[in-house]
């Protein structure tokens, strides 16, 4: 019975009993596929959600996790922040509509255009940080120098300004350096906010959280002494995070096969005093590529090395160099540049772990080159009774899974 990707309904939770693993769930998804037809799914680990939720609150002190969800989901209004540059005029109107009253504003056009659409918006100014600047050599945000102007034309539409949100980069190397202008650069908004007579209480750091504990508490052991001394407890801030990323990147394996195989030459260690010698490497293509699920490699994103399904690490074995292709023929359609991996035939499958980073919809969605993928959900009993203890209640089908 599958689980499709039409969330928040029409999907499937499969328990896993009887000593069952999601290597079992990605086995019997293998076997069910046709011979000749070997379509990419997605499995997704549930269990990998509550033990990141524990990690979370057990590593951070004053970070409020807060998603990008919808109405739909359940999500209360009062807790939902509607982010995003250049929003679109019918999504304001519906933002009115349905009491999501925090929204994210970045420049005067877009502050005119809420105030018109949603006069009773809470706002919080999106703050541009060095860290994200330099990651995409183009601006996002406004700038500390402009804020003073932002907030005054606020007050004058009479708009509500409430905090300031940020934007790290997950690729973000120097912690230190990167936190330490941005929260002194939300400090300043805020003291000018303070001036202008806004009550300003939310600061809202976003995401930059890639999924890996070592990171987090990095993050958090930088954060900690400099919340403490721009927005120490007594201040009344609450302090937000974006961590999706963090919750779902090591939750979701991507299954996809190989279609095709080439065998190439390259000629290393050729100059005028060595002798040329020649290495094979092999160049696989896969049932997906950039245009499907590995859509986040045309922005820049490596994609990890995948292991082989059915394949027992071996350190006797060996492996050879490769990279891994779409299956366009197209150049930009690269997914993996240079990895090692054992021969592969055409019909072998291919395990691509943590891939939740790369959001559901874009790693499931149907584009014009590949058909939605199918979504498989599990979850161990023990898993599955927590998340019922914490309250969580989905709304799909149960079914228990045995080996």
């Amino acid at each position: 019975m599958k689980g499709l990707a039409d969330r928040p309904a029409g999907y499937t939770v499969e328990l896993l009993g009887g000593g069952a693993t999601l290597d079992d769930v990605i086995d019997e998804r293998i076997r069910e596929q046709a011979p000749v037809e070997k379509s990419a799914f997605i499995v997704g680990d549930l269990g990998a959600l509550i033990r990141q939720d524990s990690l979370w609150k057990s590593a951070t002190q004053r970070l409020e996790p807060h998603f990008n969800l919808a109405l739909e989901h359940g999500v209360p209004p009062d807790n939902i922040i509607l982010s995003g540059v250049c929003k679109q005029l019918a999504l304001i109107k519906a933002a009115a509509k349905h009491e999501v009253h925090h929204l994210v504003c970045e420049n005067e056009a877009e502050l005119a255009k809420i105030a018109r659409l949603h006069p009773r918006a809470k706002l919080l100014l999106q703050l541009s940080t060095e860290a994200h600047a330099a990651e995409t050599s183009m601006a996002f945000g406004a700038t500390l120098k402009s804020c003073r102007h932002l907030l005054e034309a606020a007050k004058v539409l009479g708009m509500q300004v409430v905090g300031v949100a940020l934007n790290m980069p997950t690729s973000c190397l120097e912690l230190q350096r990167a936190y330490g202008h941005a929260l002194a650069d939300a400090r300043c908004v805020f003291d000018m906010g303070a001036d202008l007579g806004f009550n300003m209480n939310i600061l809202d750091i976003g995401g930059g959280f890639t999924g890996s504990e070592f990171q987090l508490k990095q993050v958090e052991s930088v954060l900690s002494p400099l919340l403490e001394a721009y927005f120490p407890p007594l201040s009344g801030v609450r302090v937000l995070a974006q961590p999706g990323s963090f919750y779902v990147a090591s939750a979701f394996t991507l299954a996809v096969n190989v279609i095709a195989k080439e065998v190439v030459t390259r000629l290393h260690g050729q100059s005028s005093n060595a002798t040329a010698v020649e290495d094979a490497e092999f160049l696989y293509y896969m049932s997906e590529g950039v245009y499907g699920p590995f859509g986040v490699k045309l922005l820049g994103n490596a994609i990890a090395a995948p292991s082989v399904h059915k394949h027992a690490p071996c350190a006797d074995a060996a492996v050879y160099p490769c990279s891994l292709w779409g299956p366009t023929l197209d150049q930009l359609d690269f997914v993996v540049e240079r990895c090692l991996l054992p021969e592969l035939n055409v019909g072998d499958w291919l395990l691509f772990a943590n891939m939740g980073a790369c959001g559901l919809d874009d790693l499931a969605g149907a584009t014009c080159t590949s058909p939605q993928l199918p979504v498989y959900y599990a979850a161990t009993s023990s898993d599955w009774y927590e998340m019922q203890e914490a309250g969580v209640a989905l709304d799909s089908a149960i079914k228990t899974f045995f080996v």
